[in-house]
């Protein structure tokens, strides 16, 4: 909206400047002769201030200057002879000392200005001075006013008259203003308006002030006293005021229908002057409070004029015309009836121009014309004076002709120049106009700025300046860019001022234009520069936005503009300047409001500004919340156990209420506690609540909506229903013995608002499913438990607990199953027998126990399996007894994770809700023998020049009989290629220590130990070591070292490696491999290859892909056998310790046992190769 007031403002702006362009008379430059103009005056009906000096306006200019003169009430006032008279110099204006001690009144009158020359005479309007009056109040005695209750009531000001008319109003003793409403309201007049007095209108400062603005004075008439009375009170206060004081009304005033009050009568008459506002009032009485309404008989309300004011009392009318005439109708209305009064509306004017007389110019021998033509109601009267004379009693000139409202001029001469007086009047006003006739012969001359530059925005009217004068007047043309072509046709308009208007300015009207103007004496011209430039666009304008209350709003309006202009950005809100508040933060074309609240609702605009455009673009902020609570909650229709409930919603907060939570807090049972009672959809207000007997309920409401709950309404009144017997038995009954001869009733007992009543007692009853008839029952309160005893192990029962209180019992309850007590299993699972799929896995199968042998439910059954000893130490030393826990619907399982040539012993178990019972009897399992794991503590020791001592330990897990190891050994140049591999079998029989000879000095070699058992074998351990340095080579390399030019060559090679080492770095950081990597992958271990899985069944466990060796380094395993393929399903394999059910009845999960943890640890070394590092691996 602000940016539409902008952009309104700016049309405007170009419609005046337009109108000033194109409006513009003829101006006589002052330099040249020419009568006297009046350029300023004081208004006709001028009021002082009595306390200050009069100010009477008149001003003129003319050639040569003119002379000023005055009439005061029709006649000379000659004001040399009034000291306190003074008239400014080279002015008209008169200035008399009231301050200095005059006196205001003396100078009250009609007064008129006269301006002279040698050329012609002009007057002003006729200046009526008075001066302000603000009297005060009569004395009077105001008698208390007594006002039965519902009654209507006057209380009339009678102003004094005052000038201009004083501003009343009403108040009390303490300065404050009365409330005013549709009931009471003050009238045009000023009286106020009682439609029916209430008992709080009871008060004796009921004060009427008068403010004269003029005078800045405020006058008030004494206190009026108003007691309103009930009719009780009446005969009481009627004997003691009975003396004079005023009682309106002897009886109850009750509800009526309205009554018209201002104006009197059915009808009335009202005159208003065309241009005025216009108020039409009606105020009525009756109880309830009448409400008013305005039609037009024969027509319709002007809409864009008219307003209804005072609470609809009053109808205003702005800038009456004469369409405004006619008969309204006003209507007002209660519940009881209607009445109406009709104001018939005259519409007179005060004579207002149609054609203004204006200045004319002209060239001897010239003929011309005066208009004076004005309208009005009654028609006005045109009378003509000429330098201030009746036309008729002037000097004839045979140039001029009189016909009525024109005056015709034909070949004037310089003896014609004179100023002619308009002067169009009827009873309701006049109007003066004066307008001179200059004859004069001039040649052209310019009066616009030479070189002037117009920017204009594309699109929109360019309007070029060519103010000139001349006599005759000149004929303008317009030239662009020195072209010989006249500017014509539909792109441009020539006015009769010498503006040219380009309609709409496009970019290539950019350029020189140049005005030249031409008359019989002479001819003379003018440039403009005119420059086009880019309209100011929004090229993202704000948008829309739904906020929650502290979150945050951005508004974001990009702009696209001319280069050469620099564009301003100022946002609004609600078209006025932002609040002063920190949170909201204007930031350019961004505007951020940071926690945002509900006062931050509304519509932002941002406003661009250059200095020739103007845009804007407009978006509503819309702030979220939560509603507000519900109100007024209210209990209707009371049943036995039901109840009505109604209410009225709070605000939503822009976010419509969803839904309505009712709840409930009763003070029995759980006093304090606000619980769920019903939820209701968001358009309802009302719920049909559905009740327990035996409660004292209190009701509240909760509105929700997308931001959240509310807070709580207030509670309701208390709402208590009568006991009843009660409607439900209790739930969740289960029958579960804890010991084989016990039975455990248990149920959820009844919530308090389900009791219906006091004295709740619950009736358990219980009998054999099989072979028992009878009930046996037994009348328990305040529990939720019993417990039979003397019961047969796990037999089923048929139960039901049913509730009682004082007023009866519920309905007959559900019967369902339970059982008696578990005991242990009876029985071990049968013809247990172990197959062994490979060196780590084991599948055990049994025969399921029976049924009867149970004595429960059966849940599973339960492996126990424990590992005896290695066969290769044959040691005794027992590990921990593990469990893998299997479901009830096995009869198979597998034993994973077994240790290779071990011996286990097993056995299985059936249990049930109780426990175990009896273990079957041992089964031993032997596992077959599997790959080694890598040897222990590889070491190289006593380099010599030719050969290399390896020492190492055992594979700390043979996991069988080792049969030897395998060495495999391979040289590694100085551009790290590996060389030819050599392998040696070394056998197992104490041989941890083994020398290689016949190797190369100062070779580094890489080493591969594994050892290997009758399956096969184990994972690999490196390493990396260097021979001696031939010591006479070592020599001649000392003897090279003490050369200068080797030192040299020495330093520049480290420099440059230092350099190579930098953009390794480098590159190695940004993800890439250095040459040395990439030729360490290319020539990797070719004996390091994933072990295979055969098809069909289990091969030995294999970390090979998770641990292959690094350079330098040596590969620890952890001695497992990789994963075979089996025909057993996962269900297959069990938990350990409390495991559950899965799905199908299998349990998966982890050892309930603590297994053996032996760590493997080898030497280590990540640095790269070197002859330093490898002499450091002999320490």
């Amino acid at each position: 909206m602000a940016g539409m007031k902008s952009s309104r403002r700016c049309s405007c702006s170009v419609l005046v400047l337009l109108l000033i362009h194109l409006g513009a008379a003829l101006e006589v430059p002052l330099d040249l002769p020419q009568p006297p103009t009046i350029t300023n005056q004081s208004p006709k009906d001028y009021i002082i201030d009595p306390r200050d000096n009069i100010l009477i306006q008149c001003d003129a200019k003319g050639n040569p200057a003119p002379r000023f003169s005055w009439t005061r009430n029709g006649t000379h006032f000659n004001i040399d002879k009034d000291p306190r008279v003074m008239m400014k110099p080279d002015s008209g204006t008169l200035l008399i000392d009231i301050v200095g001690g005059g006196k205001a009144e003396t100078y009250e009158g009609e007064y008129q200005c006269t301006a002279r020359n040698d050329r012609g005479t002009a007057v002003s309007n006729q200046i009526v001075i008075r001066q302000s009056r603000s009297p005060m109040w009569a004395k009077e005695k105001i008698e208390p006013k007594m006002v039965q209750e519902g009654a209507p009531l006057v209380l009339h000001c009678d102003p004094p008259s005052g000038l201009p008319p004083p501003i009343i109003f009403w108040m009390d003793n303490s300065m404050q203003r009365f409330t005013q409403d549709a009931r009471v309201s003050q009238g045009l007049n000023g009286d106020l308006y009682f439609s029916n007095v209430q008992p709080e209108d009871t008060r004796a400062d009921y004060i009427c002030y008068a403010r004269f603005n003029h005078t800045q004075t405020i006058q008030q008439k004494q206190p009026i006293s108003v007691k309103v009375m009930t009719l009780n009170a009446v005969n009481e206060t009627y004997g003691v005021y009975s003396n004079g004081t005023e009682l309106f009304g002897d009886s109850l005033v009750g509800e009526r229908r309205p009554n018209i009050l201002t104006p009197k009568g059915a009808n009335s008459r009202k005159t208003v002057l065309r241009g005025q506002t216009l108020y039409l009032e009606c105020i009525a009485e009756g109880l309830p409070t009448p409400v008013i309404s305005w039609t037009k008989e024969g027509g319709e309300l002007p809409a864009h004029r008219v307003s209804e004011i005072n609470f609809k009392k009053t109808l205003k009318i702005i800038r009456v015309s004469e369409a405004d005439a006619g008969k309204y109708r006003c209507t007002a209305k209660n519940y009881l009836g209607t009445s109406s009064h009709v104001i018939t509306v005259n519409v007179k004017a005060a004579p207002y121009w149609i054609n203004e007389p204006k200045n004319l110019v002209l060239a001897p021998g010239e003929d011309g014309r005066l208009i004076c033509r004005a309208h009005g109601n009654p028609k006005p009267t045109i009378t003509w004076m000429v330098n201030s004379f009746p036309i008729d009693n002037a000097p004839s000139d045979i140039s001029r002709k009189i016909m009525d409202d024109t005056i015709s001029f034909t070949k004037v001469q310089v003896s014609s120049s004179a100023v002619y007086q308009c002067n169009a009047s009827n009873v309701h006003g006049y109007l003066l106009a004066n307008a001179f006739v200059n004859v004069l012969a001039e040649t052209p001359r310019m009066l616009s700025e030479p070189n002037q530059v117009y920017q204009v925005i594309a699109n929109k009217p360019a309007l070029l300046d060519c103010a000139f004068f001349g006599s005759p007047i000149p004929q303008i043309q317009w030239f662009k860019d020195n072209q010989g072509s006249v500017l014509r046709g539909e792109s441009y308009e020539l006015h009769e001022n010498g503006t040219l208007e380009i309609a709409f300015a496009q970019k290539n009207d950019s350029g020189i234009y140049t005005c030249v103007a031409t008359n019989t004496h002479g001819v003379v011209q003018n440039q403009a520069i005119l420059q086009i430039k880019d309209p100011t666009t929004i090229i993202k304008q704000p948008r829309y936005q739904s906020v929650q209350t502290m979150g945050t709003a951005t508004f974001e309006c990009k702009v696209k503009h001319d280069s050469t202009l620099s564009p301003t950005i100022i946002w609004l809100k609600n078209n006025e300047e932002l609040p002063d508040d920190s949170r909201h933060r204007p930031s350019g074309d961004v505007l951020t409001i940071f926690d945002v609240s509900e006062e931050d609702q509304g519509s932002y605009t941002c406003v661009v500004n250059t200095t020739l455009d103007t845009n804007s673009a407009t978006a509503v902020l819309t702030v979220l919340d939560r509603p507000d609570p519900p109100a007024d909650l209210e209990l209707t229709n009371p049943r036995d156990r039901s109840v009505q409930l109604s209410w009225i919603p709070g605000e939503e907060h822009n976010s419509p209420i969803e839904k309505f939570v009712i709840e409930y807090e009763e003070d029995q049972f759980e006093p304090g506690l606000w619980r769920h009672l019903a939820d209701v959809e968001g358009i309802e207000t009302t719920a049909e609540l559905q009740l327990s007997p035996f409660v004292n309920y209190i009701f509240r409401v909760v509105a929700v909506n997308e931001i959240g709950r509310s807070e709580p309404s207030l509670p309701s009144e208390h709402y208590y229903t009568q006991p009843a017997a009660p409607d439900e038995n209790p739930s969740g009954v289960e029958g579960l013995g804890t010991d084989p001869n016990n039975l455990v009733i248990t149920w959820e007992p009844l919530k308090g608002v389900e009791h219906n009543g006091p004295g709740l007692t619950y009736k358990v009853s219980w009998r054999q499913k099989v072979g028992d008839d009878e009930w046996t029952s037994v009348m328990v309160a305040n529990v939720s438990k019993y417990i039979v005893s003397g019961t047969p192990e796990f037999s089923p029962y048929e139960l039901k607990v049913q509730a009682f209180n004082s007023f009866g019992a519920a309905p007959e309850p559900e019967v369902v199953i339970g059982y008696s007590g578990e005991d242990l299993p009876m029985v071990a699972p049968i013809n247990v027998r172990v197959h062994v799929v490979n060196s780590t896995l084991a599948k055990v199968h049994w025969d399921p126990v029976p049924p009867k042998t149970v004595r429960g439910i059966l849940q599973g059954y339960k492996i126990y399996y424990r590992k005896q000893g290695s066969l290769i130490k044959r040691n005794k030393r027992h590990t921990e007894m593990k469990i893998l826990i299997f479901s009830k619907d096995k009869s198979h399982g597998m034993l994973p994770g077994l240790e290779p040539f071990s011996l286990y012993k097993l056995n299985v178990r059936a249990f049930n809700g109780k426990g175990e019972g009896p273990a079957s009897a041992d089964v031993t399992l032997r596992t077959p023998e599997g790959v080694p794991s890598l040897p222990e503590n590889l070491k190289i020791t006593s380099p010599m020049l030719d050969s290399l001592t390896l020492q190492w330990d055992p594979p700390l897990h043979p996991n069988g009989i080792l049969k030897g190891y395998t060495l495999k050994y391979q040289p590694i140049n100085s551009t790290h290629e590996l060389g030819p591999l050599v392998e040696i079998t070394i056998p197992a029989e104490n041989e941890t220590t083994w020398t290689l000879r016949n190797l190369n000095y100062s070779t580094r070699y890489k080493f591969y130990l594994n050892a290997f058992t009758s399956v096969g074998a184990g994972s690999k351990l490196t390493e990396e070591a260097i021979t001696v340095m031939d010591e006479a080579m070592a020599s001649r390399q000392v003897d090279i070292a003490t050369q200068g030019w080797f030192i040299g060559l020495m330093c520049a090679i480290a420099l440059l490696i230092l350099i190579l080492l930098i953009v390794c770095f480098i590159k190695r950081n940004k993800g890439g491999k250095y040459p040395v990597k990439e030729k360490e992958d290319a020539h990797a271990d070719p004996e390091i290859q994933p072990m295979k899985e055969d098809d069909g069944a289990f091969g030995e466990y294999s970390d090979t892909e998770d641990h292959k060796p690094l350079k330098g380094s040596r590969t620890p395993s952890d001695g497992t056998v990789k994963k075979g393929v089996s025909d057993d399903s996962l269900v297959d394999y069990g938990e350990g310790g409390e495991g559950q059910f899965n799905e199908d009845g299998s349990f998966i999960g982890q050892y309930s046992g603590k297994k053996e943890k032996e760590t493997v640890e080898g030497n280590e070394s990540s640095e790269a190769p070197s002859p330093v590092n490898a002499m450091n691996s002999f320490v």
